[in-house]
């Protein structure tokens, strides 16, 4: 953070792609609502995951393909806060950063985005689907074994552009309906699925602000943290990292806040969809804060170990 005439200026990092700046300039408006003694600048820094557009995710390697220049630049000082989907940030946090704040989280459904007049139900036998998430995928063959699904690469625009165009290879593609609807592109799906059909990512619809763990500065984003929604995403990101997976493994996970209960919901899936394990686990909450965090922690700890019991171990390592 730098002190000008009296005015506190954040360097928001942020990926390039248009939803990435949409998210960024999202969060620096929440900030300065905030705090209106704070102004906001913004770096645009290029990934790994940006760069490599030839190769599926799973096969490029590593954790944090999406962020780990971001978090490179947070170390050096470069930028103060670094703006995340906060599915696509690893469970594990280098030593001296910290997650500083989870905003209200959108929408947690997959939207479908087809070449013509279909639902999932009705696309032609053996249509060709294109997603590079083992956790779509593997979800798809769950409800649709005929299908054909291969990796495509890209934005939200890229991946709209590369199904509705001419000869296009793909009839269907599946996208966060959060990302649709922040781009204003939500007509563009054919059909928002169903969560028992596609249970979401961990974390999916959230935004993470990431920054060194600065007492100051954790105190100024902590003015934008969406306490239902962390309570939320803590449990699930727990869920995972109790499974020792990160965003590459056919694990979904979702957590609701019911007054003061919260119930999470778990899925490891086969790499081919013909078996799947749900488990879910509710848990009354109570006490500080943060001792509520320390309670969804736990809770998803828990759901992952129960996982564990009813198999999950031979999925996983088939994945």
């Amino acid at each position: 953070m730098t002190v000008n005439t009296g005015k506190t200026i954040i360097k928001l990092g942020t990926r390039k792609s248009a939803l990435a700046r949409w998210q960024t300039e999202h969060v620096a408006k929440m900030l300065r609502a905030a705090n209106p003694h704070i102004e906001t600048e913004v770096k645009i820094i290029t990934t790994q995951g940006d760069r490599v557009l030839d190769t599926p995710l799973p096969l490029i390697g590593g954790k944090g393909l999406f962020t780990a220049e971001l978090e490179q630049a947070l170390l050096s000082g470069e930028i103060d806060c670094a703006v995340h989907s906060l599915k696509d940030l690893p469970t594990e946090m280098p030593a001296g950063l910290t997650i500083g704040a989870i905003p209200l989280r959108a929408a947690v459904e997959d939207a479908l985005i087809t070449q013509g007049p279909y639902r999932l139900a009705t696309l032609p036998q053996g249509a060709t689907i294109g997603t590079s998430s083992r956790r779509r995928a593997t979800q798809l063959r769950a409800v649709r074994a005929d299908l054909n699904i291969i990796d495509i690469r890209g934005n939200v625009d890229t991946r709209i552009a590369k199904v509705m165009g001419e000869n296009s290879p793909y009839q269907a593609s599946i996208l966060a309906k959060a990302g649709l609807e922040r781009l204003g592109r939500l007509a563009d799906a054919a059909e928002i699925l169903p969560l028992d059909v596609m249970l979401p990512a961990p974390g999916q619809g959230a935004l993470a602000v990431q920054c060194c763990d600065d007492g100051q500065l954790v105190s100024m984003l902590m003015s934008i943290e969406h306490k239902p929604t962390c309570l939320a995403v803590t449990a699930e990101r727990a869920f995972l990292a109790g499974l020792g997976g990160g965003c590459s493994v056919p694990v979904a996970a979702l957590g609701q806040l019911n007054g003061a209960s919260l119930t999470l919901r778990g899925r490891v899936l086969a790499e081919d969809g013909t078996q799947r394990i749900d488990v879910t686990e509710t848990m009354a909450l109570s006490g500080t804060y943060e001792e509520q965090l320390i309670a969804a922690t736990k809770l998803g700890e828990h759901l992952a170990q129960e996982a564990f019991a009813q198999g999950a171990q031979a999925l996983l390592e088939g994945a």
